[in-house]
């Protein structure tokens, strides 16, 4: 299927997540719809059932590695490691003692300072400009979160928070380009610089990263610094039997940093653009919040668990606006195996088109409008059980940090929501570009309105 040659190439873009659910849909190839970029083979789900079989099967335990991934050494992280040995070993330490209920529970504190950051700047900007443009908001605070978590607030504070965020914005960049050398034997050629300003990246993060983590051994040991709640004293506290070399603990950290940065930022945007294009949905949020919480005090984590509509907001952003509609980190069937009916090729590329999924209305009632109050008549899990909703992928391959993204995403909304009445400030466009995540082409702006005036820490 497609042009000679290139293949189904000319589809893909910023809208290919639109472009395949169509070409599925009318080719009835919705099970399993085969394609090829290039000399890539592809075969594409835009079904539950065929997702699950490509997800949850060892058949398809490996990830495809792009070239900018594999000189941006995330071949050695969790998302790219080859399935075996190591990756294991990767991910019982990630399950263990940086996912882990405790450790979440730890990083509160962090997420809340955070908010009250972003509740600052939002007044600052509404009284300054008269308006708010949220997106620096929540890249700045996304960014800051991320970071703190990973080293600390002493290590960041010493590393520069501008400068890893300059490497955080050259990486999305070099990774969200299309490369011709994916699909087609061309190794010698270095099409746009990408191999280049790849290489140069990884020397820079390995130079910066690894001097934080050899600075941090130094003073553990002399001075007993570093024994706090963030991920890089995690790896560091691990039996020596468990420890990772400081190559492989760089690549793991460089990792957590860039894709823990953009999704919690895109899918606040997203959510907040639907409370002001859906003022009776905030009001409710915000009556559920006042209800609960009152006027004065701040939303908690423990508030979270009785805050079910909030909860189904945030669900219903990911259906509508997934982050990752093609589950952008693919499989490859590592040997020959059957989807449904259909013989898969070992070396063959799958990818689940969840934004099809999550618009099929032979799966979903009006799937194209946005109505938080399905999640309250049918409790659906957004944690990889059921495939009809699995913006964070399933099986062994889904994302280990997906708990303390929902985490921090609830607690944000809920504080923001409990602050400020939010109005447009321009209309609002729902237009999306897919890059490495599903964005709002457009950056949102808003009136925030303040409703309480809750004392935030100096």
């Amino acid at each position: 299927m497609g042009w000679p040659i290139l293949g189904s190439i000319p589809s893909m873009g910023s809208l290919a997540h639109r472009k395949l659910a169509a070409m599925a849909s009318s080719l009835g190839a919705k099970p399993a719809m085969v394609l090829s970029l290039g000399l890539t083979p592809v075969i594409i789900s835009s079904d539950p059932e065929t997702a699950r079989e490509i997800l949850c099967s060892p058949s398809f335990s490996d990830r495809p590695v792009k070239a900018s991934a594999h000189l941006l050494m995330f071949e050695r992280a969790i998302g790219f490691a080859p399935s075996g040995t190591y990756w294991r070993h990767l991910r019982r330490i990630a399950a263990s003692h940086m996912f882990s209920p405790r450790r979440i529970s730890g990083l509160e504190g962090l997420r809340g300072r955070v908010a009250d950051e972003m509740v600052k700047e939002v007044s600052r900007e509404m009284g300054g400009r008269g308006f708010v443009e949220l997106r620096g908001t929540l890249q700045k605070g996304s960014l800051s979160n991320v970071l703190e978590s990973v080293f600390g607030s002493e290590s960041v504070e010493l590393l520069g928070r501008e400068e890893l965020g300059v490497l955080v914005r050259e990486g999305y960049e070099l990774m969200a380009k299309f490369n011709w050398e994916d699909h087609f034997p061309l190794r010698l050629l270095d099409f746009n610089g990408v191999k280049r300003r790849c290489h140069e990246l990884a020397l820079k993060v390995r130079h910066v990263l690894g001097k934080v983590v050899e600075d941090r051994k130094k003073a553990r040991v002399g001075l007993g610094f570093g024994n706090g709640n963030d991920f890089l004293s995690a790896l560091l506290s691990l039996p020596e039997e468990d420890q990772l070399n400081d190559s492989d603990t760089v690549a793991v950290l460089w990792e957590m940093i860039f894709r823990g940065t953009d999704t919690v930022a895109i899918l606040l945007e997203w959510i907040m653009a639907r409370m002001v294009l859906h003022p009776h949905v905030q009001a409710k949020a915000q009556q559920e919040i006042d209800t609960l919480v009152g006027s004065g005090r701040h939303v908690q984590d423990s508030d979270i668990p009785n805050l079910p509509y909030l909860q189904s907001i945030v669900k219903e952003a990911l259906r509508l606006h997934p982050p990752g509609p093609l589950l952008s980190w693919a499989r490859l069937a590592i040997r020959d195996v059957h989807v449904g009916k259909l013989l898969v090729p070992a070396g063959t590329t799958a990818m689940v088109n969840m934004w099809a999924i999550t618009h099929d209305p032979s799966l979903w009632k009006d799937p194209w409008a946005f109505n938080p109050d399905r999640f309250l008549e049918e409790d659906v899990s957004v944690m990889g059980s059921d495939l009809r909703l699995a913006p964070f992928g399933a099986g062994r391959r889904v994302c280990p940090g997906r708990a303390m993204g929902l985490a921090t995403v609830h607690l944000w909304l809920a504080r923001l929501l409990h602050q400020f009445k939010w109005l447009p400030a321009h209309p609002v466009d729902l237009s999306e570009c897919l890059r490495l995540s599903l964005e709002m082409k457009k950056a949102l702006s808003c009136y925030a309105v303040r409703r309480y005036d809750i004392p935030l820490p100096t």
